[in-house]
């Protein structure tokens, strides 16, 4: 296990730092936390049209932008993503670098309509289930809408990352059980799906034991994390934490990880419960990253990598004769597990 040595070099920015929920309180540390965080977007970052518009929810509008492939790859109707950014379901929006950067990279990788969904935040008594209301919220209006948007309804794929991916997830499995719908598949980027996080293997728990406290994501972190964004509410269905729902019937699903990140112990655990659920399921490890790498620039050859995954799954997956679809680089006879590691 080797770390990317870009980012490697930047580690010493934010070496003795207190977990992510701490430094971002300490504005004695912000200056260094805004160094180590700013990347340059790659000099080919795709530049596509875009557009607001508000999806109608259970608790009021939920604003999304529209990416639209440009005007000189013409092709109606198109694949569609509906993506869901991270941030522990306290941070990030539109303009995040997880949210916009994959949007545009994906849209034009596609040559896909690209849905990223504002969702509200568990912050100041928000808790489950506003946030998943409004992906679901999200996601309906983008398959009720598909004719405006140019979208082929068959081939629509519901996506996110971390607490984005805990999203995606309990909102397919919503609008399976309240809608009888299913997208054609879902993809899952370094995703939470337990309310506490499995065991690490003892060589991942040994690498990132290495690096900074800053960059790891341990239990303790999961715990309070999940424990904000449930609040007092129930959870039966498993809508709020994917891990503990029925997950028999679900659409093909890819699960996107980085070598690096506590969090692939939620990821694989999901896979393995997706496999003997008999849901065919892609597991990519993308190497020498860590949690979060959507929000760095594709000029690092493994983020490329990661998002050429991610791109070739909206632009190849397909319905097959069952509900269930199929994922490119999966077999489409079974369910699988289509381990990766580059």
């Amino acid at each position: 296990m080797t770390l990317h040595a870009s980012i490697l070099a930047r580690l010493s920015l934010i070496e003795g730092f207190p977990s992510w929920r701490q430094t971002l309180g300490d504005p004695a540390l912000q200056p260094r936390l805004r160094e180590y965080r700013t990347w340059e977007p790659s000099a080919t970052l795709p530049s596509t049209p875009t557009r607001h518009e508000r999806a109608p929810g259970a608790h009021g509008p939920v604003p999304v932008r529209i990416y639209q492939p440009p005007p000189s790859a013409p092709q109606s109707p198109r694949p569609a993503l509906v993506w869901v950014h991270g941030g522990g379901w306290v941070s990030g929006d539109l303009d995040s670098t997880e949210a916009d950067w994959t949007a545009r990279e994906v849209c034009v990788r596609a040559d896909a309509v690209v849905v990223s969904v504002d969702y509200r935040l568990a912050v100041g008594g928000v808790a489950y289930p506003v946030p998943h209301d409004d992906v679901v919220a999200a996601v309906r209006w983008v398959r009720d809408s598909s004719a405006v948007l140019g979208i082929d309804p068959d081939r629509i794929t519901v996506g996110g990352a971390s607490a984005g991916a805990n999203l995606a997830a309990g909102a397919v499995l919503r609008l399976r059980d309240d809608d009888g719908w299913l997208p054609v598949a879902l993809v899952l980027a370094y995703s939470v799906m337990h309310p506490a996080l499995p065991a690490l293997s003892a060589e991942l728990a040994e690498a990132l034991a290495k690096l900074p406290r800053m960059v790891q994501v341990l239990a303790e972190d999961v715990t309070v994390m999940t424990a904000n964004y449930l609040g007092d509410a129930a959870d039966p269905h498993g809508y709020a934490m994917p891990a503990d729902g029925v997950l028999g019937g679900l659409c093909p699903t890819l699960l996107l990880d980085a070598e690096y990140d506590g969090l692939r112990a939620s990821s694989e655990a999901f896979a393995a419960a997706l496999a003997k659920a008999r849901v065919p399921v892609r597991h990519v490890t993308v190497p020498g990253l860590l949690h979060g790498f959507l929000s760095l620039p594709a000029s690092l050859e493994p983020v490329d990598h990661g998002l050429a995954v991610l791109a070739e799954t909206v632009v190849h997956a397909r319905p097959s004769r069952a509900a269930c679809g199929v994922l490119p680089g999966a077999d489409d006879e079974r369910p699988a597990r289509d381990e990766e590691s580059e």
